[in-house]
């Protein structure tokens, strides 16, 4: 494999992106598939913002840049990356940047019902962040539903085990033979 190929896993908040990442890297670990895992909500945190990028969208990718490097230096051709709206198309040119202009791309995108999303973020978020919590992961999840690109896979989690999902993201990436 001579160029680098990321799984992008997106979806609102309290979809299970970071769970279902972390247990595709336990699938991947457990059949010997070298690959480097980044939780992009990391990247561009940092307050305030930059001057002159509030979005954080600058600062985040100098920093995929820089963290890719290090695992790309130690041969590494695989990641698996969760963050909210790394699916849509204006993200696909920070990792044609940060990861070569090869760079094969196979985009997730994480739905369940606004219901389910309350109940996952009333039990994560124990601090004075839930109702912007729920708030954001509602307007996400329409924002995501009118933009993401026809080739993101949808992939529902409502009523289905973590493993399940992760066993449907493995097969979409063709990493593990079936």
């Amino acid at each position: 494999m001579h160029h680098a190929e990321a799984l992008l896993i997106g979806g609102r908040a309290g979809v299970g992106k970071t769970t279902v990442g972390w247990e595709v890297s336990a699938r991947l670990r457990a059949t010997g598939v070298p690959h480097a895992v980044i939780d992009g909500d990391f990247m561009g945190q940092v307050h305030p913002a930059p001057e002159g990028d509030p979005t954080r969208a600058v600062i985040g990718e100098r920093n995929l840049t820089a963290v890719w490097g290090n695992y790309a230096e130690l041969g590494h051709r695989r990641l698996v990356y969760t963050n909210t709206v790394c699916v849509l198309d204006e993200s696909a040119g920070s990792f044609r940047r940060a990861m070569g202009d090869g760079v094969r791309l196979v985009r997730v995108l994480l739905t369940a019902t606004d219901e389910t999303a309350e109940q996952r973020l009333t039990g994560r978020e124990l601090g004075s962040e839930l109702a912007s919590e729920l708030t954001g992961s509602i307007r996400k999840a329409r924002l995501l539903d009118e933009r993401a690109p026809a080739d993101a896979h949808r992939v529902t989690t409502d009523g289905r085990s973590v493993p399940d999902i992760a066993r449907e993201l493995v097969a979409l990436t063709g990493w593990v033979a079936p």
